[in-house]
């Protein structure tokens, strides 16, 4: 029977002209009894924008006809980036006026425009959307209002550009200023008029908890569980292993092991070994085995798939897996038989694997350790731990040793080392932030990060050498658009990316040249957001900012899909089992896999920075009045940010400033007084009044004391 790929493979060839259903139907050999299967594979590739019919009733590929796909994300200004499905490509452009109904994060069709600038030469690549394939949001979060004409739910997400129209219900009783979920029932036309129906009142802003609640619905994350698929964790995680299964695997119950995680973690996933052997160290990186127990297109399977990811907020986790599996069988609790893939490598005195094997073990950890207790052992602070570790202290020493030489093999080759100061809040069981500090970054964090990405990129070259069908994770190259702005920026500064073959040790050099500086912060930032996300594809295209050809996530399957995903190819590879009709199953399987993912590893990441800033707001907000010293952490046109010592960033705007009229100056990045000279330079450390907060926009306003 004629499936999706061998259509798409018929299509891609040179002489290919667009064909009718009839043609193509003959073309195929297409049988009368066969025609039902025949039209719906047609109708789905049309459906997710595969193929395109044309007026004319004829069918070809998209960049044929000079479309192509890709997801959209809008800007709160009204315009937006299509990011394309094709690797390697640049980012389209779309005008507010061009994007006929699009809404942030939708899948779309668009038709490309090439630009000049008038001198022949090209500039970023602009379209106009055709048609949206995928809607993502079927249902938002906003604040329910009474407009003169009409009743609207304002969406929070300022890039959901689209008020939505809703008629009052009998149901629920609905304030104005109400937070409500509201769902899709008629989605924006060309002029941007969308309808929905109010789904549930969430409550009113300040409310307590509501905070949580909204980030949950705004970002249409799951929070329970369907019974189902608690019942199906549950089976999974009481099914002993069998024998045969112990037969199968390396047994390594008896070597030396331990994790290393943070104090309240419970989903416990990855355990290392070290030892010294001729040559260097042998490294063992035993990640616990979720495939076995994660069965594919289970129930399981389709909700961790569903969700993406784990999602931390603050004291909350969103798990990705049910708690039976994550936080139980699945977890590498110490003194438990648990069922595992290790891989184990030798590395010599330079960082480089010279030998490896990845095999499906059983393992038994012997210590569950902290990133705080280690830190402390290898920063020679007893508190009793010498004692209560004496069998393990010369192991973390020699894990602190070889962590190094990997650490320095990667930034040898110019792996971008970003130091930006990360924040930790601190809650109280009502969810009050009562603390709000900076996350610090010890040797044993640094030692299981380092140890992880040796694994990954171990894992991802051996799939690749094998030619097996998985999830790299890959991190392109900055395009030439962002490397122009980025130029123009680092000029201030006397800095400049030079060179025809962008390289990771270019930025890495200005990255260590500010060092220390007081626009460190600031050029780290932009040189980070001149990069393209991270995401997940099926073409092994690099890590750019980790300097890594090959690079995959492999260590983290209970609470990112993509690591299931590349476990359950192992596993098969491993079995013996993965015959050329599997290979072609997973290989047309993982490109929608991989936009899922990128996706829901997008929402998550929004979520937790939402709810950290929404928390710095309600823990400042007590202090309004109160004076704060801290340094500028960025100068715009509009005034300057102020950080304090706690990592909270509030402004202060220029028409606050009353003693002067302040203009600000782009090739220094300084706002300078027109009469008194005085300067505001990123660095400066200021005195200023907390002014004003605003939690449901996380906001905070500063005021300077002069």
């Amino acid at each position: 029977m004629v499936n999706k790929n061998t259509i798409i493979e018929y299509m891609r060839q040179d002489s290919y002209h667009p064909l009718s259903y009839t043609d193509l139907m003959e073309v195929f050999g297409i049988q009368a009894e066969e025609e039902g299967k025949f039209s719906r594979v047609l109708g789905t590739l049309e459906k997710q924008g595969d193929i395109i019919k044309t007026r004319k009733k004829k069918y070809g590929l998209p960049e044929q006809m000079n479309l192509a796909k890709g997801v959209i994300n809008l800007s709160q200004r009204g315009y937006g980036f299509i990011i394309l499905d094709e690797p390697d490509t640049p980012d389209i452009f779309v005008y507010g006026r061009n994007l006929n109904g699009a809404m942030h994060h939708d899948k779309v069709l668009v038709r490309v425009y090439q630009q000049s600038n008038g001198n022949g030469e090209s500039r970023r690549p602009e379209g106009e959307v055709v048609r949206v394939i995928n809607r993502a949001n079927k249902e938002l979060v906003g604040t329910f209002e009474r407009g003169r004409h009409s009743l609207q739910v304002i969406p929070d997400d300022s890039r959901q550009i689209y008020p939505i129209t809703v008629s009052r219900t009998r149901k629920l009783k609905v304030n104005p200023g109400d937070k409500v979920l509201v769902s899709i029932t008629s989605w924006p036309d060309k002029k941007g008029i969308a309808e929905g129906k109010i789904l549930e009142v969430l409550g009113k802003k300040g409310q307590p908890g509501l905070d949580v609640q909204v980030v949950i619905k705004k970002h249409g994350l799951a929070s329970e569980f369907p019974d189902s698929v608690v019942e199906e964790a549950v089976q999974a995680s009481a099914q002993p292993v069998s024998e045969s299964e112990l037969r199968k695997r390396l047994d390594l119950r008896k070597v030396s092991m331990v994790t290393i995680d943070g104090e309240d973690a419970k989903d416990l996933d990855d355990a290392v070994s070290v030892e010294k052997i001729a040559g260097g160290y042998r490294l063992g990186v035993h990640i616990a085995d979720v495939s076995h127990y994660v069965r594919e297109d289970s129930k399981l399977d389709k909700e961790a798939c569903k969700r993406g990811t784990s999602v931390y907020l603050i004291n909350r986790v969103l798990p990705m897996l049910p708690p039976q599996l994550s936080n139980d069988i699945c977890s590498l609790n110490a003194k438990q038989d648990r069922l595992a893939l290790s891989c184990i490598m030798d590395i010599d005195q330079e960082g480089q694997v010279f030998n490896y094997e990845i095999r499906k073990s059983i393992i038994n950890v012997k210590e569950r350790m902290t990133y705080s207790d280690v830190n402390k052992i290898l920063a020679g602070e007893d508190d009793g731990l010498k004692d209560r570790y004496r069998d393990y202290i010369d192991s973390f020493f020699l894990m602190k040793e070889l962590a190094d030489i990997i650490r320095a093999e990667r930034m040898d080759r110019g792996m971008l080392d970003f130091d930006f100061p990360e924040s930790k809040v601190i809650v109280d069981d009502n969810g009050v932030p009562i603390e709000i500090k900076r996350r610090e970054q010890g040797d044993g964090e640094k030692l299981i990060e380092d140890f992880m990405i040796k694994a990954n990129e171990t894992v991802a070259r051996h799939m690749y050498d094998q030619e097996l069908p998985i999830l790299y994770r890959v991190h392109e190259n900055p395009d030439e658009d962002a490397l122009v702005k980025l130029n123009h920026v680092l000029g201030v500064f006397g800095h400049q990316i030079k060179g025809r073959k962008i390289q990771p040790r270019l930025f890495q050099k200005i990255l260590d040249d500010i060092k220390g500086r007081p626009e460190e912060q600031m050029i780290s930032l932009m040189i980070l957001r001149s990069m393209k996300h991270a995401r997940y594809v099926p073409q092994a295209l690099g890590h750019f900012g980790l300097a890594s050809e090959y690079y995959c996530h492999f260590t983290s399957p209970i609470r990112r899909y993509p690591d299931l995903i590349v476990h359950r190819v192992l596993s098969l590879m491993l079995g013996h089992s993965i015959s050329e009709r599997k290979k072609a199953s997973l290989t047309a399987k993982m490109t929608e896999y991989g936009e899922h993912s990128t996706l829901q590893e997008i929402k998550a990441e929004e979520a937790e920075r939402e709810l950290v800033s929404i928390k710095k707001a309600q823990y400042m907000e007590p202090f309004i009045g109160e004076e704060f010293t801290g340094k500028i952490s960025s100068v715009l046109s509009f005034g300057f940010f102020v950080e304090l010592p706690n990592t909270v960033e509030g402004l202060v705007h220029i028409s606050s400033i009353v003693d002067d009229y302040y203009v600000f100056n782009d090739r220094n990045y300084t706002l300078a007084g027109n009469h008194t000279g005085r300067k505001f330079v990123i660095g400066d450390p200021v005195k200023v009044l907390l002014a004003k907060v605003d939690v449901n926009e996380a906001k905070i306003d500063f005021e300077l004391i002069h």
